[in-house]
């Protein structure tokens, strides 16, 4: 019973090897999509910037409805 064990202890290790393998395989494969919400780079910088230009004009609009600021030509 105990004349085989380390070889018994070793086998099991080596048939363990390939279910391992094959787990980061899939993990790989599966890995997170390239597109974020589906978008290229491009679009995901245009709409970035569509919405810093519109956060500018909304805080312009607010400071001239406040009366923070004055334009020129009042």
């Amino acid at each position: 019973m105990l004349d085989d064990l380390r070889n018994s202890a070793s086998s099991f290790i080596e048939e363990e090897a390939p279910l391992e393998e094959e787990i980061v395989r899939k993990k790989r494969k599966k890995g997170q999509p390239k597109n974020f919400l589906g978008m290229t780079p491009p679009q995901r910088f245009l709409i970035a910037l569509v919405l810093l230009l519109m956060t500018c004009v909304c805080g312009i609009f607010a400071l001239l409805i406040f009366e923070k600021i004055v334009p020129p030509f009042f």
